[in-house]
């Protein structure tokens, strides 16, 4: 079965081909970011009217990428939350549309499951469950405990600011511009990791996050080191950069490991954005073989930001199980 996923929840649009739930035969995602640089951050109404304008092209150049026809398509697979409302509105009404003039059946999937199934994409091995699942994004940190795709327990979330929220805003502050994550990461190469002492934030539950706090003490760090001309020396920057990505990543992994320990699994898959950092990669990788000989699943680089082939993936696999939506589908926020 051919399925066509459709991804609108923030600034990307996406379209995507896939077959049998598990091969993308394309994936197309245009992104509205050069338009919020100058913002610092992305502004809805920016992100859904670009969105309004680009969604149609979007599917047609999925197809003809596939090198299939719109009436080979048997399911439309969409994002319905969470994210933001005009985004995800732009995204159900064209996928609404397509399901009624095809008549074929059309289902809304979780923004959050579908980055995990990013690992599940391509033909890879993939993970066997039961898993823990670990999902770091600009939007959303949030631990799982997937038994299967549809039955998902929430572990822990984050209580205020998203851990890919936290390195933008933290580049922000010490003048790196957005997006800061790439840039963060880029300087901390040529920073010292323990030369500033930064924590984030107990949280009540223990597998909750917490980065508010580190994107603060880096705000006061920052305003205590700058020279006459209110600029910061590069080897102060690199390490603030160092410092701060390792407190960040120590943390994911502390709890990451810590539901492990309580589920009891030797497996963890990670997905989102975040993802894509590579000094996270690495750090998770190295800990988790030797602390717990955890099994660590990553998807790839270029499925980590938001696509429309994990979406297509996912609702493929739940329409086998007998899921689907009617065309009363709304927004799901939360």
């Amino acid at each position: 079965m051919y399925t066509l996923g459709i991804e609108t929840s923030c600034d990307e649009t996406s379209a995507a081909i896939v077959k049998d739930g598990r091969r993308f035969l394309s994936n197309i995602v245009i992104s509205s970011l050069p338009l919020h640089k100058k913002y610092g951050g992305v502004i809805p109404e920016i992100a859904f009217r670009m969105q309004m304008e680009v969604i149609t092209c979007a599917a047609d150049c999925a197809l003809k990428e596939a090198g299939i026809k719109l009436n080979n398509i048997g399911l439309i697979s969409v994002t319905d939350g969470p994210g933001l409302l005009g985004s995800l509105v732009v995204g159900l009404s064209f996928a609404k549309g397509t399901s009624l003039s095809l008549d074929v059946p059309l289902i809304g999937v979780n923004h959050l499951h579908s980055h995990i199934y990013a690992n599940f994409l391509n033909n890879r091995t993939p993970p066997k469950f039961p898993f823990v699942s670990l999902v770091v994004s600009g939007g959303h940190t949030s631990l799982f405990f997937m038994k299967d795709f549809d039955r998902i327990e929430i572990l822990g979330s984050t209580q205020d600011d998203a851990c890919g929220e936290a390195f933008d805003k933290a580049a922000k502050i010490i003048g790196l511009g957005y997006p800061g994550g790439p840039i963060l990461e880029k300087m901390a190469k040529n920073g010292d990791p323990g030369k500033i002492k930064f924590n984030c934030s107990n949280t009540q539950r223990h597998l909750d996050f917490s980065f508010s706090g580190i994107k603060t003490a880096v705000l006061y760090y920052a305003r205590g080191s700058f020279t006459g001309k209110r600029k910061l020396k590069s080897n102060k920057l690199n390490d603030i950069c160092a410092s701060f990505q390792k407190t960040v990543v120590d943390t994911l992994i502390d709890k990451s490991l810590l539901a492990c320990k309580i589920k009891k699994s030797n497996k963890l898959v990670i997905g989102g954005g975040v993802a894509a950092n590579n000094y996270l990669r690495q750090e998770f990788y190295r800990r988790l073989q030797k602390e717990r000989r955890v099994i660590c699943y990553f998807p790839e680089l270029k499925l980590c930001m938001d696509n429309a082939a994990m979406v297509a993936g996912l609702g493929y696999q739940l329409f086998k199980k007998g899921y689907s939506s009617s065309l009363g589908l709304n927004v799901a926020l939360n």
